[in-house]
């Protein structure tokens, strides 16, 4: 049987800076989601738990390296997507909340709904007793290569997408935004079809400038390529990228299909990036084109 994985760490890579720690930690949860994988774990619980993970480590602009808005509040956006039924949760403008991907989780398989934004997702978590963030002071961390110069424009993303061995496609997507964002700003982590989608034939997770994502319904244009236009996953996933620097954006995406293709996409300076599969041994990388063998 096929399973695959890939997982990313956002695009915002500057070429001069290095991200030994977010590398070293992502070759980590490849090796642990593809064990995972391999031993019959769906698909959905693998990235979640990714990705909760990444969230938690604080080397990410997500979770507790998250982004501070212009009045110095901390807004998390996540979403989580089976690509097997269809169903889909997520949040926006989460405050108080240390993992937003499990609460998206939860509204996925609680709510009835698919977004819960801002008071009414951090009420809806509450209840659900999710973890909840204590001093956001003392909480948040520096991400890994972090620099003074990316409080100007930095943003960034992680994600994880996963085929699992009963052909099941999951993806999902966490972002602490942007730096000095206006308060209530959600990007495209939190719009399904943008930032992340999965269904039958692949799964796919973004990172970049969020609106040109979400102006380029970028997720599911992807997916739209592969089923309608007949491209294939490498071909696809370029012309999706493309359409984001025409919306006046850049960024990068992972996607997996269910014959366990990866593509693993950029046009900045880099991605913090991991992928492993039944065929394909686990590797990183970040700065450039390069991947390492793990």
């Amino acid at each position: 049987m096929t399973w695959g994985l890939a997982l990313h760490g956002g695009a915002g890579v500057h070429a001069d800076r290095h991200y030994s720690r977010a590398e070293a930690l992502l070759g980590e949860l490849v090796r642990e989601g593809g064990d995972r994988l391999a031993g019959g774990a769906p698909a959905i619980e693998v990235v979640e738990e990714l990705v909760a993970a990444m969230e938690g480590s604080g080397l990410f602009v997500a979770g507790r390296g998250s982004a501070p808005n212009a009045f110095g509040q901390v807004e998390l956006d996540a979403t989580i997507m089976d690509g097997w039924t269809g169903r889909a949760g997520a949040v926006a403008a989460l405050q108080g909340m240390a993992h937003p991907v499990r609460v998206a989780r939860r509204v996925m398989e609680a709510s009835g709904h698919v977004l819960l934004a801002g008071e009414g997702a951090a009420a809806f978590a509450r209840d659900e007793g999710q973890t909840r963030i204590g001093d956001p002071a003392l909480w948040l961390t520096t991400p890994d290569g972090f620099d003074l110069a990316d409080l100007e424009k930095g943003h960034g993303t992680v994600g994880a997408v996963a085929l699992d061995m009963t052909g099941r496609l999951a993806a999902a997507t966490s972002t602490g935004g942007t730096y000095g964002a206006l308060p209530g700003r959600v990007g495209d982590t939190a719009v399904v079809g943008a930032g992340t989608w999965a269904d039958r034939q692949v799964a796919v997770s973004c990172t970049g400038e969020g609106e040109a994502f979400i102006r380029a319904a970028a997720a599911h244009d992807l997916s739209a390529r592969l089923r309608y236009g007949s491209q294939g996953l490498g071909e696809a996933a370029d012309a999706v990228l493309q359409n984001v620097v025409r919306q006046g954006g850049d960024g990068g995406l992972i996607a997996i299909t269910a014959d366990g293709e990866i593509v693993m996409p950029f046009n900045t300076d880099g991605m913090k990036r991991a992928c492993a599969s039944s065929t394909r041994a686990p590797c990183v990388g970040s700065v450039g084109e390069g991947l390492r063998f793990l």
